[in-house]
């Protein structure tokens, strides 16, 4: 697949620099017809009966293994979620946290992290890694490691600087659990989750899946709780309630995901190009290097595909709006100043030279 022909498969991006597929990627064609035939499907034929059924749960088990071929794990271990957000509760929910038990994070999570640990009941130290250089994170994550700390849990790659965090230095330097919220890693970058605990996935971000879409990887399943059981959680169950979990990951399935959707998240994960991560990282690079000519960037080099950097002025929303408007779409982090762009395979030179041009 050649590059020209990675862009066709996105029709938004005749119209717009699309810059944001940290909040959500540009749809494909093949995506938005697989979805489309679901519903239609849907319409003339019903939603109910075996074929039905069973034409489900075989596009669930074939999504589940695309996802697990995504980082590099096995599809036992892999749970379907509809988000990133979803998934972190799952976790957080199964682990028993006594009195005095500690979770350290980072100043640069996502509240669909930060709402279940703080709804853990543990206490959560926080890291300050926000506004130091890259290459400090991993002192000021260990810096609030106690003998207290039942778990670390933070981004592979932050929402807000986009800088990498040093997941694998930590687990080996303090042997604790990790959780990681891989909302902008997979898809964007290249990911192996083996080794770590649980890796999150929304499939909506650098995916380009419809929502909501996503998934969890447990590496042992047996050894976290069961607590929010779905339907498909169960391999069968007694009418007092009491039930036998699924084998593997598969007991964590957090529910019902529509067949049309289903069969738009496989279409999604078959349109990427082998090069997608390579051409995706010179892009960032490029990107990073053009805007740095007018603004001051947050985005340290060399890290994934998210350029954040100062807005000069004091309304961030402001510039977001006046660049939809010209053609190029970014996002601003608010309580910041900053705005962020997203760098796909998909993103050209052009877009570049437009989105600086929609901001002047």
């Amino acid at each position: 697949m050649t590059f020209d022909e990675a862009r066709a498969q996105y029709p938004v991006l005749e119209r717009f620099a699309y810059l944001n597929a940290g909040s959500a990627g540009p749809l494909a064609r093949a995506t938005v017809d697989a979805v489309v035939e679901g519903r239609r499907r849907d319409l003339e034929e019903g939603r109910s009966g075996r074929t039905y059924h069973e034409e489900m749960f075989a596009a669930r088990n074939r999504v589940r293994a695309a996802l697990a071929a995504e980082i590099g794990v096995p599809p036992e271990h892999v749970a379907l979620t509809r988000s990133t957000s979803e998934a972190c509760t799952i976790v957080l929910a199964g682990l028993s946290f006594g009195d005095g038990d500690e979770i350290v994070t980072t100043d640069s999570e996502h509240f669909g992290l930060l709402a279940p640990l703080h709804a853990s009941g543990a206490r959560v130290r926080v890291a300050g890694v926000r506004e130091r250089p890259a290459a400090d994170a991993l002192d000021a994550i260990l810096a609030e490691v106690t003998p207290r700390t039942r778990l670390l849990a933070l981004s592979h790659v932050t929402w807000t600087n986009g800088h990498l965090l040093p997941l694998r230095e930590l687990k080996e330097q303090t042997g604790l659990p990790v959780l990681v919220d891989g909302a902008q890693s997979v898809g964007a970058i290249p990911v192996d989750a083996r080794g770590l605990d649980w890796y999150t996935i929304s499939a909506q971000k650098w995916l380009c899946g419809p929502e909501p879409t996503g998934a969890l990887y447990v590496a042992d399943p047996e050894r976290l709780a069961l607590t929010l059981p779905s339907y498909l959680s169960q391999a069968g169950y007694q009418p007092d309630g009491s039930f036998t979990p699924r084998e593997g990951a598969a007991r964590f399935d957090s529910g019902w995901i529509d067949p049309p959707s289903l069969a738009g998240l496989e279409a999604a994960l078959a349109v990427h190009p082998d090069w997608r991560f390579e051409r995706a990282a010179e892009t960032a690079a490029r990107c990073r290097e053009l805007l740095a000519d007018r603004y001051e960037i947050v985005t340290e080099p060399g890290h994934a595909t998210l350029v954040s950097f100062c807005w000069p002025g004091e309304d961030t929303a402001a510039a977001v709006k006046q660049a939809h408007e010209r053609g190029a779409i970014v996002r601003d982090l608010p309580g910041t100043g900053w705005l962020r762009a997203s760098c796909g395979y998909w993103t050209s030179d052009e877009d570049l030279d437009r989105l600086v041009h929609a901001l002047a």
